[in-house]
């Protein structure tokens, strides 16, 4: 079967113009349209230099269907989510690469409600639909596009998960990484009452700073030394799309994602006692305790936002969290978010009198973690077959859920394909002992180099 290299597993992504370009975009948008019977569509797009030609190419292919298109202009990936489920529309499209280099773009796709559309619901018939051309007849008149770049429904959905008049005056610093959360954030900040630290503020698809990802090491010197010299309470920091955000306490230390999962979780639980949480396999024992102890109900999913959405809709979770910094909430569609996170941090630091290093200090004691390593490889499976091997002898508990992981009594490990690029990647964590966790993160390394 021919395949378009753009199309990957849950989403459309690739270099401009050789993967992804305005013909192939138009295409996308009659594909789209025929699939999935579409009557009214949301649109939005990046800062990225090359979204606003995507967009037009993209919107005429819908058009000329006959799709009506509710245009959102500039915003972030979680708008589109959002107004595809406030406005009712039968799917939503964001043009965006997320945190990819300069050069690349993408689309995340949706359909009614906002569900994800991912291989097996649609984004491969739509793919095939492109390489055949087979499309629904064109409309005898093109449909009309409504620019709809008002964010207030938005921002006033947002307040909902908190009670704003409670927020101390807390300063916060906030890094947009030049991406699209600038934007927003003003229109947000204009509604708290924090003193708000802008860094990289300016929506810039030149990158003047570097790619919007967080995850990268340097870029998160910025934000610290910025914390430590205004005396900061906390900071935050946005990808491209800003459908994950980063947190770093008032010493300016970058908080892991994983243990954000679980005092999101215990949030959460405090006002809907014995609802479920769904998280991913990657590192799970302070996330599952955390869970537990506050009433819930710790559910395991495969690592993804497709899997992780629909499992939530399956359990109807309140809320579900992955190591890699998206958050997901039942009142958001189902959606992961990169400014709910960070709002209900700061009303918890507001209720519990506490600075962000102590509501996370326990929880990383108790359970220290390696924190996501990757590895560039060319045999994964063989590498997984000569993990489990090498600790077969131990009987430790075999879960498959997403790649590989072993429990132990003191120690637990996943190693696993990325969904997304040829790597594998590797969390290692144990009962607060950080010693061990290097030991064993050295063992595995030593399978890896030696196959």
């Amino acid at each position: 079967m021919k395949t378009l290299s753009a199309f990957k597993a849950y989403d459309i992504r690739g270099i401009v113009p050789q993967d992804l370009n305005p013909e192939l975009a138009y295409d996308i948008g009659r594909a789209f349209a025929s699939e999935f019977n579409s009557k009214q569509i949301v649109i939005g797009y990046d800062i990225r230099l090359e979204s606003p030609g995507l967009s037009e190419a993209l919107c005429n292919g819908l058009m000329d269907s006959g799709v009506e298109i509710i245009h959102l202009g500039l915003c972030g990936t979680e708008e589109v989510y959002f107004a595809t489920s406030h406005y009712q529309a039968d799917g939503g499209i964001m043009i965006t690469a997320s945190h990819n280099p300069k050069g690349y773009n993408g689309m995340k796709l949706v359909s009614r409600g906002s569900q994800p559309i991912s291989g097996d619901s649609g984004l491969n018939a739509i793919e095939q639909r492109v390489i055949n051309k087979d499309f629904r007849p064109l409309a005898e008149q093109k449909a009309a596009l409504q620019l709809k770049e008002d964010k207030s429904a938005y921002i006033e959905h947002l307040l909902t998960y908190i009670d704003v008049d409670s927020l101390p005056k807390f300063k916060v610093v906030a890094n947009s990484g030049n991406g699209s959360a600038g934007p927003t954030l003003d229109k947000l900040a204009a509604k708290l009452p924090f003193n708000i630290i802008k860094l990289h503020h300016e929506a810039d698809g030149n990158f003047p700073n570097g790619v919007p990802n967080p995850m990268i090491v340097e870029n998160r010197a910025i934000t610290s030394e910025t914390i430590i010299a205004e005396k900061a309470d906390f900071g935050v920091a946005w990808d491209g799309d800003f459908d994950r955000c980063f947190l770093f306490d008032e010493n300016g230390n970058f908080i892991e994602g994983y243990y954000l999962v679980g005092l999101l979780a215990e949030t959460l639980l405090k006002n809907h006692p014995g609802e479920k949480i769904v998280h991913d396999p990657r590192l799970t024992w302070n996330t599952i305790e955390q869970v537990e102890q506050a009433g819930g109900i710790p559910v395991q999913s495969k690592t993804g936002h497709a899997f992780i959405k629909e499992r939530m809709r399956k359990e109807d979770a309140i809320y579900g969290g992955e190591m890699s910094a998206h958050h997901y909430f039942k009142d958001f569609a189902y959606c992961d978010s990169g400014m709910i996170p960070w709002l209900l941090i700061a009303e918890l630091m507001s209720k519990t009198g506490k600075t962000l290093s102590e509501l996370i200090k326990e929880r990383m004691k108790a359970y220290p973690c390696s924190g996501e390593i990757n590895y560039k490889v060319t045999d994964s499976q063989k590498i997984l077959a000569a993990v489990q091997d090498k600790y077969r002898s131990e009987n430790p508990i075999l879960d498959e859920t997403d790649g590989l992981s072993l429990e132990f009594s003191d120690w637990r490990m996943n190693i696993r394909l990325s969904n997304t690029e040829p790597l594998l990647r590797l969390n290692i964590e144990s009962r607060g002992n950080p010693g061990l966790v290097v030991q064993k993160v050295q063992e595995i390394e030593a399978i890896i180099y030696a196959e």
